[in-house]
């Protein structure tokens, strides 16, 4: 039995795929093992949304040859999508796939073990105009599943390089969906995630469904405990969506909405489709309708032109709305779009410092969000054993607030009442009840 190992770089969606591509081995008879360990085949799973990406990609395609010098190296995702001939330049890759075509995978890899080489497969990505269906994925662990919904993003925000990676909006069919929804409910899950690059677009290139429809019927699935949302748009919370989400029992009260600036002027130059104004009101609607709803969001720091006073805006605006954590991260030129060629970069240093000032100003939100609720019951998901403390087990709530308690393996896959005791950094201890 030949060996086939796998390395996922970047977002949950890669993740995604890189299960879908491990079911797809396992089932034309290859047998999965570890990256570090010698195999047969290795599929490293790229991103490309900085620069930085792009080099840590290259490291693991490299590394991928030193582990077994006769492997074939395939590289698949958005680096290789964007940069295939740079992709194929590096020794030892086989197989270039990008982000289209990669359900032939199997087909592809015989070719090469045929005596052909190098292959790459890499096509015109904006033409595409159908979901491609890699199947369902394989997870080692039966607590949270993620699925599928959508694929690509035509909103072209000036420092993103992920539309002309990932090609225009194509939504996956309703029924795929559902059945892979429910072959989870059967193998035993009680949450799933519905994932995509831009899930608040689902639908738009269909008739008769939406994201408000594909939640509906999630909902009705018998098994699925839980449900929740990757991240959306401010724009997403209308009256209409709010209403419906809040009156679905399966929907967990967190979401994570993207804001990536708290200043005007900065948003017009990120082209964001939103001003602070209105992602002001969507954040004061959903907290206004759905009881203890906690609200995450990504802020990127020293865009282009970022001035100090720009920074402060963002600064007490976010200070103003209090989300239960943030994703802070520095502004990287990203060759290939507009912002890469602005004027008015921001130093490292300015970069650096502003991260910092957003990095303790999560800490002490996320502290403040948690202790509100010491002394109340929450239900939570145990998934793994706590790393830090022995004997304790971890899970989320259903407004994603990480939980330790005292526990065993018993603990794992089951969701259960716990009294809130203690808040520690960033998660809470509590007390199975």
């Amino acid at each position: 039995m030949k060996k086939v190992a796998f390395y996922t770089l970047g977002c949950k969606v890669n993740q995604y795929e890189t299960n879908a591509f491990s079911s797809i081995f396992e089932n034309a008879g290859y047998k999965i093992v570890d990256f570090d360990e010698s195999a047969d085949i290795y599929l490293i799973n790229t991103c490309t949304v900085t620069n930085l990406s792009d080099r840590k990609s290259r490291q693991i395609i490299r590394r991928a040859k030193k582990n077994n010098s006769d492997s074939i190296v395939i590289v698949a995702g958005c680096y290789a999508q964007t940069a295939p001939s740079e992709v194929s330049k590096i020794e030892g890759v086989n197989l270039v796939i990008g982000t289209k075509e990669r359900s032939k995978i199997i087909e592809y890899l015989k070719e090469i073990e045929g005596g052909n080489k190098s292959i790459s497969l890499v096509g015109n990505i904006m033409k595409e105009k159908g979901f491609e269906e890699l199947g369902y994925g394989i997870y080692k662990e039966r607590t949270r599943a993620y699925i599928k919904i959508q694929e690509g993003c035509s909103q072209f925000c000036s420092y993103c390089i992920i539309p002309y990676a990932r090609g225009p909006v194509r939504s996956r069919d309703e029924e795929y969906v559902l059945e892979e929804a429910k072959k989870l409910a059967q193998s035993g899950f009680k949450e799933i995630v519905l994932t995509g690059i831009h899930i608040a677009s689902y639908g738009k290139d269909k008739k008769n469904t939406n994201l408000i429809e594909i939640l509906k019927k999630v909902n009705e699935i018998n098994g699925i405990e839980r449900i929740r949302l990757g991240s959306i748009e401010p724009c997403t919370l209308t009256a209409d969506f709010i209403e419906c989400v809040k009156n679905l029992d399966k929907m967990c009260p967190h979401y994570h909405v993207s804001l990536q600036s708290g200043c005007n002027s900065t948003l017009k130059r990120m082209n964001r489709k939103y001003t602070i104004e209105q992602y002001r009101q969507s954040i004061n609607n959903l907290r206004s309708s759905i009881r203890d709803v906690a609200v995450s969001t990504d802020v990127m720091v020293g865009f282009p032109g970022e001035t100090k006073e720009e920074f402060e805006e963002t600064y007490k605006f976010l200070d103003e709305l209090s989300f239960s954590n943030m994703h802070v991260f520095k502004y990287s030129p990203r060759k290939g779009t507009p912002a890469a060629t602005y004027e008015g970069q921001v130093s490292s240093f300015e970069k650096e410092e502003r991260s910092n000032k957003l990095i303790e100003m999560t800490k002490r939100k996320t502290y403040e969000f948690n202790n509100a609720y010491i002394k109340k019951v929450m239900h939570v998901l145990f998934e793994q054993e706590f790393k830090l403390k022995n004997g304790f087990f971890e899970g989320f709530s259903e407004n994603y607030i990480k939980v330790i308690c005292k526990g065993n393996e018993e603990l794992k896959g089951t969701i259960t009442k716990v009294m809130m005791t203690d808040a520690v950094d960033d998660y809470l201890i509590g007390s199975i009840m």
